[in-house]
């Protein structure tokens, strides 16, 4: 019986394990997206970043709420402190001492004391900054989102880019076989030339090789979005688009032609939080100057013993209760308080400045993203006809091998053309959809 119970176990782990090992992911666009955005390395720590920020706010405003502390103290005496007393006080001869030992062996007390906080500017101080802090995180994890948006969509892009270009290889590469194959027989039947063959035998190999390269690519390109995922590099997966869908999408898209707000954009927001945690260190440090109000009340009791019997309840123990409050006026402070405060005001000065930098930055990043996704859109249309001009030509060019009236260093040439236009239509579709996720990425919004 105990056979078949651990024989159930093992086979009930086992189908676990392969159940596990058999998981496989299908994503669209959309769909990789938002896995990312919930499950990626990234998001997941911007979302801890973010408890963080919560956690180290409630431990500011803590500070000022009341305090309680606890203290338990024991003391035994192994040696007693001797004090010497004149003798006459005991009927002794004046002028001499007598020995005498005051207290007990051993003590033990137990004190509770609630403190609060009365009046302090710097905790009025940290309680803004701890809440500028959550602020500035929150549009940190969003500043994160936008890049893992970004980041997967042209990790997606590039896998899709070297599927895309498999297909057009091996279909490139079973033309050229067919070809081969019909050019081999009139050469050996007599009716063609040798360099025929040896035209298009160079052409087929460069593109076998071209293709062993692109398949290489396909892996790496595959696991590089895995890792955008944060799925393991091991984990099957398989993509739903394809990149002409998403390229055709994204350049129908005009969302991203809308007016630029950079008040909307995310490093604008943290350049401009920057500047105000620099003017609440500068206010932090003009509010140590203030003095501080507190005010705590605590109470004990103490029992006094010569022998370890605390516990006996017929045993005595005395009571006491202090209330009392306390200012602190910080007066002279050898110029320190000066200097620190000096010090945070150029600080904030410099952080105004950066920011001033910052602005013009982004406006002018905003243009030449603008202007590159504009000119990536008319070089895919542009391509298109190249292409599309590229397979006449070639298609024109073989006719005429056939007939004999080409060569086949002009078949070649038109070929190497069709092969060179094919690639730069694939890249330029890669470009629309990278250039498309730049813009919104500065934008702030985003066509999922």
């Amino acid at each position: 019986m105990r056979q078949k119970k651990r024989l159930f176990c093992l086979l009930f782990v086992a189908s676990l394990v392969m159940n596990a090992q058999q998981k496989k992911y299908t994503f669209s666009l959309q769909e990789a997206i938002q896995f990312a955005l919930d499950s990626s390395y990234t998001a997941l720590n911007a979302n801890k970043e973010v408890a963080k920020a919560l956690k180290q706010k409630w431990e500011t405003t803590a500070a000022g709420l009341p305090q309680i502390n606890g203290e338990a103290t024991y003391t035994n005496q192994l040696k007693q402190p001797v004090t010497l007393i004149p003798a006459e006080f005991s009927g002794g001869p004046p002028g001499t001492f007598v020995p005498v030992v005051f207290g007990v062996e051993q003590q033990t007390s137990l004190t509770a004391t609630l403190s609060q906080l009365i009046f302090d500017g710097s905790y009025l101080v940290g309680l803004e900054a701890s809440s500028v802090f959550v602020e500035f995180t929150n549009t940190q994890k969003e500043s994160q989102n936008l890049k893992i948006i970004e980041g997967v969509t042209n990790a997606y892009g590039a896998v899709l880019l070297t599927q895309e270009s498999i297909k057009v290889l091996k279909k490139n590469i079973a033309n050229l076989e067919s070809n081969l194959n019909e050019t081999q027989k009139i050469y050996e039947n007599g009716l063609g030339e040798e360099e025929s063959v040896e035209q298009l035998q160079i052409t087929l190999l460069q593109v076998k090789n071209q293709l062993n390269n692109t398949q290489r690519t396909e892996d790496i390109a595959i696991k590089m979005l895995k890792l955008a995922l944060g799925i393991t590099i091991d984990t099957p997966i398989s993509l739903t688009d394809n990149l002409e869908t998403v390229a055709t999408t994204k350049v129908t898209s005009d969302s991203v032609f809308s007016t630029f707000s950079i008040v909307n954009n995310n490093d604008f927001k943290l350049s401009e939080l920057l500047v105000e945690q620099r003017r609440l260190e500068f206010k932090l440090e003009k509010a140590k100057r203030l003095p501080s109000v507190g005010a705590f009340i605590n109470y004990g009791t103490t029992a006094f013993r010569q022998g370890y019997n605390f516990l006996d309840s017929d045993q005595k123990w005395f009571q006491t209760s202090i209330l009392g409050a306390s200012v602190t006026v910080p007066i002279f402070t050898s110029f320190k308080n000066s200097a620190s405060t000096k010090k945070a005001k150029l600080a904030y000065e410099q952080a105004q400045i950066i920011h001033t930098e910052n602005t013009e930055r982004i406006q002018l990043g905003y243009k030449q993203a603008k202007s590159n996704y504009e000119f990536a859109i008319d070089n895919l249309n542009t391509l298109k006809e190249n292409l599309a001009l590229a397979e006449r030509i070639e298609k024109k060019n073989q006719i005429k091998f056939n007939e004999g009236l080409a060569s086949s260093f002009e078949l070649r040439q038109a070929q190497t053309q069709l092969y060179s236009a094919q690639q730069q239509y694939l890249q330029a579709q890669l470009k629309v959809i990278k250039d498309n996720a730049t813009l919104q990425s500065i934008l702030n919004v985003f066509n999922l």
